[in-house]
């Protein structure tokens, strides 16, 4: 296949979406249409560029002297490219039962969306993925603050200012490859001159260091972490794509090619940076699964446990082996599997009850029984338990970290122990509350800091960890004795069945994909 194909997804649904925002669509049967006619089509192709990809064969614009915008189809970019086709279909069928203002601009943003990120997983050089890294933050924006209302803003103020930021630190990895490399290509193994990582050591070593997060903005590492929780204000379509698809996958994953297809594992490995780098890790996936235990936000608890999983992706990389690369490309795709069910289930929930808190989710499972069943499946999934394709991509990397001749690796497999334990909490307080509430009979209403009385009405002020605040009913608080069945569309049941299936099945068979990524991490499919 030739390599203008390449082109078609990163075109086709910035041209759709940018179409549907300049002459928007009023009847939903006929945009919803259009909608998912330009993402089916989106990952259509991409499936038959997985299927026959263009090899060797480049798409190269020549800009000025060395700097080329460069598109290509490598190993490392078919991984990336099959987790973005399966799941944005499935994405946009959800929005569509779910969003009720503003659709037109909403749907645009979302569809354009899936080019920008199209552009980032084709990128050849790392110039190519440096500018639509930085486009991806500005097309998403808007959806962060969909609602237009104080928080959405805010949060909006905060997801821009930490990428910004970030990204200007990822720069600093450009201009050095650029200066002290052989090509602003992608190239396995690394591009670095070997007198410049003879002579400019140090400098090189932390450059990297701070490139790495840089990037590590959108793979929220601490401590640049913040803006994550503050985004979940957003709606539900929405934070599932920052918190498991796109953005958070697009951090990881610059992260992964400025190692392994820039700088170069033969220059990093055993230096300071890699132990920087696991230890930060290390720290993150401890702080999000503790943040997550103590966070009474639904949807803020599955976004500090966002922060955790993001850096079992990171740890898996800094290992700098084939183990750990593998490891942590099975977890790149798991894990965006196991998320955006648990996000879309809890918005499910959200939405058709206007329940948020873990303390309100007491007898849950009664009224909406299948999305319960699928949220405890994935939950399930996320905590490591087989034979859920969670337990796969923990146990690689467990295996990765011990095999591993770095001793800080043993640092980050602590870490990961620790952090299964607390997982188990966070995820099974909400499952055993929803499916058995006598145990919480004689719960009392929450007290404390975390809420205090607004006035001596109606409403009580809830507080968030990451400085939001939410207003609701004091009768929210009271027992809900309610076990009528709650309707769900088919629109958001049917993609989280489909995603079900897809835990499952990957628990259970897995081998393939895990043999291709395993050439991926070994270098033979480039």
């Amino acid at each position: 296949m030739s390599a203008y194909f390449l082109l078609i997804p990163i075109l086709l649904p910035i041209i759709g979406g940018a179409f549907l925002g300049i002459h928007p669509m009023k009847q939903d049967r006929r945009r919803n249409i259009f909608v998912f006619s330009v993402t089916f089509l989106t990952s259509c192709m991409i499936a038959a560029l997985l299927i026959n990809p263009p090899g060797a064969d480049d798409l190269t614009l020549q800009l000025a002297g060395v700097l080329e915008i460069k598109f290509r189809l490598d190993g490392c970019g078919m991984i990336f490219a099959g987790l973005i086709a399966f799941l944005w279909p499935l994405a946009v069928i959800y929005a569509f039962g779910y969003i009720e203002r503003r659709k037109n601009a909403f749907l645009a943003f979302y569809v354009i969306t899936y080019g920008v990120t199209s552009g980032i997983v084709f990128a050849g050089n790392l110039m190519t993925m440096y500018m639509f890294y930085e486009l991806l933050t500005i097309v998403t924006i808007p959806l962060v603050m969909h609602e237009l209302d104080h928080k959405s803003v805010v949060a909006a103020r905060r997801y821009m200012k930490y990428s910004f930021g970030g990204a200007a630190f990822g720069f600093l990895a450009f201009i050095v490859v650029l200066k002290y490399g052989d090509t602003l290509d992608f190239v396995y193994g690394g591009v670095l001159k070997e007198n410049a990582m003879l002579q400019h050591r140090t400098f090189l070593l932390l450059i990297y260091t701070i490139a790495v997060f840089g990037f590590g903005v959108k793979a929220a590492l601490f401590p640049v972490h913040g803006w994550l929780p503050a985004a979940s204000v957003a709606p539900t379509p929405v934070t599932a794509l920052l918190h498991a698809v796109a953005v958070v996958k697009a951090g990881a994953f610059a992260i992964i090619r400025i190692t392994y297809y820039s700088f170069g594992t033969d220059f990093l490995k055993g230096t300071v940076s890699q132990n920087i780098i696991i230890c930060a890790a290390s720290l993150t996936i401890l702080y999000g699964s503790v943040k997550a235990v103590k966070e009474q936000h639904c949807k803020r608890r599955l976004a500090y446990s966002t922060v955790s999983n993001l850096s079992y992706i990171i740890l898996a990389a800094a290992l700098m082996s084939e183990a750990g690369l593998q490891a942590g490309f099975l977890h790149l795709l798991f894990h965006g599997l196991m998320k955006i069910t648990l996000f879309y289930c809890m918005g499910v929930i959200m939405l058709r009850t206007g329940k948020k808190y873990l303390w309100e989710m007491n007898g849950i499972g009664r009224r909406v029984p299948l999305i319960m069943t699928i949220y405890t499946i994935a939950g399930t999934a996320l905590i490591g338990i087989p034979p859920l394709c969670g337990f796969i991509s923990k146990w690689h990397i467990a295996e990765a970290a011990i095999a591993s001749d770095n001793p800080f690796a043993y640092v980050g497999l602590g870490a990961l122990m620790i952090s299964a334990f607390l997982t188990a909490i966070y995820i099974m307080e909400l499952v055993i509350r929803a499916w058995f509430p006598v145990l919480f009979a004689g719960e009392t209403k929450p007290s404390g800091p975390m809420i205090e009385a607004a006035n001596e009405a109606d409403t009580m002020t809830v507080g968030g960890d990451d400085g939001t605040t939410d207003v609701v009913m004091a009768d929210a608080l009271m027992p809900d004795d309610d076990t009528s069945r709650i309707k769900v569309g088919w629109e958001m049941s049917a993609p989280l069945i489909v995603l079900t299936a897809a835990i499952i099945f990957f628990g259970l068979y897995s081998g393939p994909l895990a043999e291709f990524i395993r050439q991926v991490a070994a270098g033979i499919r480039r």
